[in-house]
This record gives structure tokens, sequence and C-alpha cells, in this order.
């Protein structure tokens, strides 16, 4: 009896891609599969990818080249490279990477063990040379499925201590600079029934953290249901203890949803609410169909509620036809809002978005571009140390997520997405545990552990 085959998924990019590497993670393993810890011990490799900037798809591109080593060793190895990347480059990938097997986008997994059943019994089509080389059989799967929402699919998960929850995929939203409508297609979202029920069973293995997920998760709506609806009834699942969701989309942002964050104790204080940049007219090329003011309002109406939220966001400088002035205005918004943390990125042209057949004089330098992105993490990063530092003293309830940098240290987070670092060992990974804020790095804190007594309230 021959031993089963193993396969290694390696993913790069954001939640709802380490989200998809669990999914065929959890189709490989139900076909038989094992799943290798290493690329050097499997006989299958994929690279689940992003397409968001083009630094990731060059990223990627590189490692994959790096793994060609692994197939000229060992000829029968299947390389495939999945998700976001794959879907955008389709048969362009396997011309400039010719050793790939398999190029499969986000609709295809559901497929995945019959695809490489057929690479390994030779029955794909053997594409023409490139460069004089001759090519093996390799597959493309890349045909986008408005019902595949991979409703019925188990993940395999890889955290005893939180769980991604994918309960929306695709997007409905057309933001010019934005690929995952044309690589996920529209929006597609899955059954609330099945929903609880996974988050039932989340919740019956020991995990006690959730975290929704979705393109723009709170649009999301099935059969009468809409995100608050959803968001509090998995608030309310047996055993779960914290709930957070990523990422909203301003104008989805209800007073409804912000009664529900108020007033279910599961739900975390804490939101990431993208605001891509701080002028209206760069929104309006951008395609946010919000303005400043409403984005201020829906800020000013979570901290009514919820007064100690911790509020984060995305921020992209150098847009095509941003001003100094325009970037300015950014700037000011970041001063005005003080977010806790922000995810900043520089303008990246994706093929195939609209944005990219905007005028060419309006693109802007890369060295420009370079120089605005530093000025911003600069003003992020002063404004998260100025509120870090006002939190030192603090007691907080921690979730112990893993292991510190060094030894005798592990990592948690607060219900605040706070990562709080406290002397203990592996046993205390998936423990709630009390700390005092001690000192903070700037974006992380230094704590120690505190004895706080059952019901007792603190700040």
């Amino acid at each position: 009896m021959s031993s089963p085959k193993r396969a290694y998924v390696e993913t790069y990019g954001c939640q709802m891609n380490i989200s998809d590497g669990e999914l065929m993670e959890g189709i490989l393993e139900k076909a038989g599969y094992e799943i290798a810890t290493s690329p050097e011990a499997a006989d299958v490799i994929l690279v689940n990818t992003c397409a968001i900037r083009d630094h990731a798809e060059q990223r990627v591109l590189g490692r994959v080249g790096q793994l060609k080593g692994l197939k000229d060793e060992k000829p029968d190895l299947l390389l495939g490279v999945t998700g976001c990347m794959a879907q955008r480059m389709g048969e362009t990938l396997l011309e400039r990477a010719p050793y790939v097997d398999l190029v499969m986008g986000p609709d295809g997994y559901r497929t995945l063990p019959a695809k490489l059943g057929a690479l390994d019994r030779g029955e794909a089509p053997t594409r023409p040379p490139v460069s004089g080389k001759k090519r093996g059989p390799q597959l493309t799967v890349l045909n986008l499925d408005m019902g595949e929402n991979y409703e019925g699919l188990e993940q395999r998960r890889t955290s005893d201590v939180a769980a991604w929850v994918p309960i929306q995929r695709g997007c409905d939203h057309r933001c010019t600079y934005c690929i995952v409508p044309y690589v996920r297609g529209d929006e597609k979202n899955r059954k609330p029934t099945e929903i609880l029920s996974e988050i039932a069973s989340i919740a019956g293995s020991g995990v006690t953290e959730v975290t929704l997920l979705g393109q723009t998760v709170n649009s999301y709506r099935y059969d009468g249901w809409d995100f608050p609806d959803l968001l509090r009834a998995v608030a309310r699942v047996p055993g779960i203890r914290r709930v957070r969701y990523t990422s909203p989309h301003p104008n989805d942002f209800t007073e409804k949803l912000v009664e529900v964050m108020a007033t279910e104790p599961a739900v975390c204080e804490q939101l990431h609410l993208p605001v891509q940049a701080g002028n209206n007219r760069t929104l309006k090329r951008m395609l946010r169909r919000y303005t400043v003011e409403s984005f201020l309002e829906k800020i000013e109406m979570v901290r009514a509620a919820i007064p100690d939220i911790s509020i984060s966001t995305d921020v992209i400088v150098a847009f095509p036809g941003e001003t100094e002035e325009e970037f300015e205005d950014t700037l000011d918004l970041m001063r005005e809002v003080r977010f806790d943390d922000a995810f900043t990125y520089k303008y990246s042209p994706r093929e195939g978005t609209p944005a990219t057949r905007m005028p060419q004089e309006w693109f802007i330098p890369d060295e420009i571009g370079s120089e605005r992105l530093q000025k911003l993490i600069e003003v992020s990063r002063g404004i998260q140390s100025e509120i870090n530092a006002g939190e030192v003293g603090r007691t907080e309830e921690l979730l112990i997520e893993k292991p510190g940098k060094h030894p005798g240290f592990v990592l948690g987070r607060t219900r605040r997405a706070k990562a709080v670092v406290v002397p203990g060992g592996p046993e205390l990974i998936g423990s709630y545990r009390w700390a005092e804020l001690t000192r903070t790095t700037g974006a992380t804190f230094v704590g120690e552990l505190v004895e706080v007594p059952v019901g007792t309230e603190v700040a």
C-alpha cells in the first residue's frame, strides 16, 4: 500500500488568503493528503498568493523561482500557484514560470484534488515550449463561479486560539485602484445558519475568539439577515468570548451596527475602518463613494457609543492625480482622527483596474510617492506612540496567542487588539490572563501578569 501524498501550502497576503490556505489544506486532507510542514517534505507545493500590490507579486515570482530547485531534485513534485495573483496573471504565469504545473484562481479550490490527480496521471494538456524548453502537462483553473462561496467545505485550522471565518467572497464595489472584484468576482454571501453552525463547532473545539472575514464584510446580506443581525447572533454563540470583523466599508457602517458593537459583550472594542485618503477629490477618483466629512461622522458616531474603542485604518498615498495639498489633507485627517494603528501603502498600479487608464500625467513619480509614504508613516507612528504611552498603567485582559520573540515570554492581545508581551511559558497559550501594561515600545506593550478577582471591572 503506497503512502499518502504530502502537500505544503505557503500563503502570502491578507487574512482572506490565510483563510483560503486553511481551506485548501482542509480540502486536501479530506482527499487523503498529509499536510507537510516544509516544502522539502512535500509531493505538492501550492504557493497561495495576493495580487493587491506589484511588490507582493514580484516576491511570489521570486519564491516560485526558488522552489524550482526542488522540482529539479524531485521531477515528480507538483508546483502550483493559487489565489488572486494566479487569477490575475492566468496563462501569462505559465509563460513567466514554465516549470509551474497548476495555476488556480480562488473559485477553483473545490476541484483541487481532482486537478492534482489529473496532473499526476499526465492527463493535463502539454503546453508549447517556452524559450526552447519543453514543458510537461500544465493546468489552469480560472473560471469565476458566481455560486461558489465554499459552503460545506471545512478548513484545516492552524490555530487553537483564534479562528478566521469567511462569511463573504468577492466584492460589489469597484474602487478604481482595486483588483479584488476582478480576481474574486462579485459579492457572494454564505448562509447565516452555516456560519453559525461553523462557529458553534469552533467554540466546541475550545477556540473562543473568531474574526468574521469579507472584502466589505459589513455589506453582508442573506435572506433577510444583514451584518448587524449576523454579528449579534455570532456574539451569542455559547463559548465565544471575543468577536472581531474585517474589513468593513464606511458606506455600510450604520447606527444599527454600532448599537450591536456597543451592547454585545463578546464584540471587541476594536474597529478597522479603511479611509484610504483624506481628500474628497482623491476619494472621488478612487470611487470610494463617501466624503471626508461623512467618514468623520462615522468615527464620531462609534466613539460616542464606545468611547474606549481602538480604531485602525488603511491609507494609500500617491494615487494618480494626488497633489501635494491633497496629500497634506490626508496627514491632517490622520492627526484629527488619531488612529490607534494604520496600514499605509504607496499606490501600486494593477493591470486591469480603472486607475491604470487615468491620464499618464496624473501618475506620481516613484520618488515622490516614497517620500509621501515615509511622511505618512512618521505621522501615523508618532500618533500611535502617543496613544500607547497614554495607556501605560492600564490593566487589561489578554488572550495569550503565541510564544514571544524571546524565551520566557508570550504574546497576548487585548480586546482592543493591542499586542502585549508578558512573562510566561507555552502552557499559557489559549488562556485569558490579566496584565498591567508597564511600558510600550511604540507599537506594542510590555506587561506584568496580575490577579484580578472575578467580576472586577477594570479600565
